[in-house]
């Protein structure tokens, strides 16, 4: 495996004087090209000297791999052109990227679970966006978990950063669940949580073709750009940027399947743009045979691999529109964030003086929904020459189920009965207190009724009196016996 520097751009969005900073400094190391990671990121080819990038202001340089090689994803990428939740705007995450101003020790997801282009759960802190306006569900799988467990309580926006750095403190100390997280941190900090009044849901929605022209309202375009190499040209990208400037174009977004997105390109930009991209020939309609895939970083045998079966694919007219491949190794623990995965067995070790073929094990997400964070293996320890075989029958049957129940809609149809439950809701501020899920910001456990709440209870937003709470009625599924 080549190695490689990895920049670290904070939520994959730079601006087009950054990028182009980025691109002189690569030059004039002796580059020709730079590439993007899978947590939208910048690599460059070969071990970089810190120093080197000093020009690019609030930039970090770390090995591809290991220690430090972590970066804060965002789906800011996605804000304005795919589905979304009504109050997540791009502006808002630009506010709240703003607030993480040290490097961070852990993985940090800032998602919109209406999204599918960017993953909700790869990260080690997983905030995700609700339905309250400035408020995050957070799931936290730490380096040495095995699951992910949801935060008890909804983060607000202007918290998450100092809530991100005051969990970092506490790795010392290993905690073990997310209570022992939830209670240090309420120890350490005030924060301005509100309580959970239902989980979180997370819609299915096919994964979208993110390439190409493609328009936004009445008078805006976005492109996307994707190169199959994933080397994209310097001198490409540094006219790119001196297009944006001068169409006051203010952004550029990675993506994490190593590409990009410039959005708010002006209608009246639309022809300039489309003779540049045929100035430098680029191709903007690849088949989604090709956007669709997640692979290592570096890794020429994985690209190898990838292109051996899209052209399989090909050859064979299959469609996988709305599904995504993961190439990886099972000697590597990985967090899959693909429908499908292809993961390669590690050689016999008493067979290491012989030169075998590789054996692949093929698994698949629950329902074909990667959010779903639970994968099924199809078949294990198979050639080579039988994966496009396979990938084709999964294929096939992801389609004959899409647009079918799913089945927590099966289950919760035959086992559940919608009935109406109590709930209180401050009066002024409008939050509710659910007796299903209490109040573990103040303490109060799962199913203790309103009535036998202390008189010195308050609202866990806005403080007022347990007396400003009204009673609702709230539709719920109960599970029959």
């Amino acid at each position: 495996m080549q190695e490689l520097s990895r920049l670290i751009v904070k939520g994959g969005v730079l601006s087009p004087g950054e990028l182009k900073s980025i691109c002189l400094t690569a030059e004039s190391l002796g580059l020709d090209t730079i590439s993007f990671g899978s947590r939208q990121d910048i690599l460059l080819s070969g071990k970089v000297d810190p120093k080197d990038l000093e020009t690019v202001d609030n930039l970090q340089v770390v090995p591809s791999h290991g220690e430090g090689s972590v970066n804060i994803v965002s789906s800011y990428v996605s804000a304005g052109i795919f589905s979304s939740t009504s109050w997540l705007t791009g502006e808002k995450y630009l506010y709240v990227l703003e607030q993480f101003r040290q490097n961070p020790q852990l993985k940090i997801n800032i998602t919109d679970p209406r999204q599918r282009l960017v993953p909700l759960f790869t990260g080690h802190l997983n905030f995700i966006a609700s339905e309250h306006e400035d408020y995050w569900y957070l799931y936290v799988r730490l380096p040495d978990w095995e699951k992910t467990e949801v935060y008890p309580a909804l983060i607000y926006s202007w918290d998450m950063a100092k809530i991100q750095t005051t969990i970092e403190g506490l790795l010392k100390e290993e905690p073990e669940s997310v209570e022992m997280i939830f209670d240090l941190v309420n120890d350490a900090i005030d924060a301005n949580n509100r309580t959970i009044d239902k989980p979180l849901q997370v819609p299915f929605y096919p994964f979208p073709y993110y390439e190409g022209m493609n328009r936004i309202g009445n008078d805006k375009y976005w492109l996307g750009l994707y190169w199959r190499n994933n080397k994209y040209d310097l001198a490409f990208l540094k006219a790119m940027c001196d297009l944006c400037s001068d169409c006051k174009i203010g952004k550029i977004s990675i993506t994490p399947w190593k590409s990009f997105i410039v959005k708010d390109i002006p209608n009246d930009t639309k022809l300039i743009w489309e003779k540049f991209l045929g100035k430098f020939g680029i191709n903007v309609r690849h088949s989604m045979l090709e956007l669709n895939w997640h692979l290592p970083v570096g890794n020429e045998e994985a690209l190898k691999l990838k292109k051996y079966l899209v052209a399989n694919f090909d050859q064979n007219d299959i469609s996988t529109y709305g599904l995504t491949f993961g190439i990886t190794e099972l000697a590597k623990k990985a967090y899959y964030f693909t429908s499908i995965v292809i993961e390669k067995n590690e050689q016999p070790k008493a067979l290491s003086d012989y030169k075998i073929r590789d054996t692949y094990n093929l698994l698949y997400a629950k329902n074909f929904d990667p959010n779903s964070r639970e994968y099924i293996t199809h078949v294990q320890d198979v050639d080579q020459v039988e994966l496009p075989g396979l990938l084709m029958e999964l294929s096939q049957l992801y389609f004959e189920q899409l647009g079918t129940e799913r089945d927590e809609e099966k289950l919760t149809k035959k086992a559940d009965t919608t009935v109406e439950a109590e709930v209180y809701q401050c009066q002024d501020c409008l939050t509710v207190y659910n007796e299903t899920y209490g109040d573990q910001t103040q303490d109060i456990t799962p199913h203790t009724s309103f009535t036998d709440l202390p008189d010195t209870y308050v609202c866990s937003l806005c403080e007022a009196p347990k007396s400003n709470f009204v009673r609702k009625l709230l539709k719920r599924h109960i599970e029959q016996d």
